[in-house]
């Protein structure tokens, strides 16, 4: 409440005399919230961001709000700011996420769109620009599972010859994943970040954006944790991603290796977001993420059961969910 009276004092600074409604729009996993704001004299809303600075920098999301308009993606105009208070004003792209408005009528235009808007942040690439997604940062996140979900939330505490299977198994991932060609990435490129607008897609919680392998934005976008879809759907609309992105010059490799290292960045991808998801429920009390849980282990299972050098990692995740049939690998 107090955040709320000092950001509604902050309006009242910048607005004088002019009356305004404020309702809550939107929270994110982060500290982050932001509220819709009507003002007596203008009926199109704004969006007031609140990110407190002892927990937030408001400067990352300033700077890739502009490296990613200037490639052409529809994101919010930076109406006013204040980095000292952590507020700033932002444009509204409106309050139909990708999530609530998809159907299979209207999946695959919505998705093509997605992915012009995708093609083009990728197309302005180039490195020294945003932090690099590097080795530090992807074991970091993958260092989530052991920790947080297989520790904290099933209870499981791995043996030395367990975490060295595992962490092997980490390092396969990791070869793969910095192997890639790089681009910038926004790194959570979904239906919970992607809104019904015009132009569409509106992108919006990109401040964490970064550089690095070129398949993780496709990870997010197709692995999703909120929505699933046929593969055969996935495949077309991955192959047609490809056949785009060869033609503009982005640095695709040939479709089978391109479509190995979707999956195994969907692996880390999976990893780090049930830690996440169980950080976000044993840490924050945020319980509405573990309803999700089950369809990113899916994920994670499948990809694990098609490529054999994940069949330890796959043992293990049969052993946490206390599956017994034999699988040819021991964890």
């Amino acid at each position: 409440m107090e955040r709320l009276a000092q950001l509604q004092t902050w309006l009242n600074t910048r607005h004088p005399d002019r009356p305004f409604d404020i309702q809550p729009a939107s929270a994110d996993a982060s500290f982050r919230r932001y509220f819709r704001v009507t003002f007596a004299d203008d009926p199109t809303p704004v969006i007031a961001m609140d990110a407190p600075p002892s927990h937030e920098d408001c400067r990352p999301y300033l700077h890739v709000a502009e490296l990613f308009r200037s490639a052409g993606a529809h994101v919010p105009a930076i109406l006013d700011q204040d980095l000292d208070q952590g507020f700033l004003l932002l444009s509204d792209l409106g309050s139909t996420t990708y999530l609530t408005a998809l159907t299979p009528d209207n999946a695959h235009e919505l998705y093509a769109e997605a992915l012009g808007s995708l093609i083009a942040i990728q197309k302005a690439s180039r490195p020294g620009v945003l932090p690099d997604y590097d080795r530090a940062l992807l074991t970091r996140e993958l260092e989530l599972f052991p920790v947080w979900y297989l520790g904290r939330h099933v209870g499981v505490k791995l043996d030395p010859d367990q975490a060295n299977r595992l962490y092997a198994v980490f390092e396969q991932i990791l070869a793969v994943n910095l192997a890639e060609p790089k681009v910038f990435v926004h790194r959570d490129y979904h239906s919970r970040n992607l809104m019904v607008s015009h132009p569409n897609p509106g992108v919006l919680d990109f401040q964490d954006a970064v550089y690095g392998p070129l398949t993780y934005d496709l990870a997010s976008l197709f692995k999703d944790a909120y929505v699933r879809w046929d593969e055969e759907f996935i495949l077309d609309l991955l192959a047609r991603y490809w056949e785009t992105a060869r033609k503009l010059g982005l640095p695709v490799a040939s479709f089978a290796e391109f479509h190995r290292d979707y999956e195994w960045m969907g692996v880390q991808r999976h990893l780090k977001v049930l830690g996440i998801f169980a950080r976000l429920y044993h840490r924050d009390g945020k319980e509405g993420y573990l309803k999700d849980m089950p369809l990113v282990m899916a994920y994670l299972r499948k990809a694990c059961e098609r490529y054999r050098e994940l069949g330890p990692l796959l043992a293990l995740l049969d052993s946490v969910e206390g599956r017994e049939e034999d699988i040819g690998y021991t964890f």
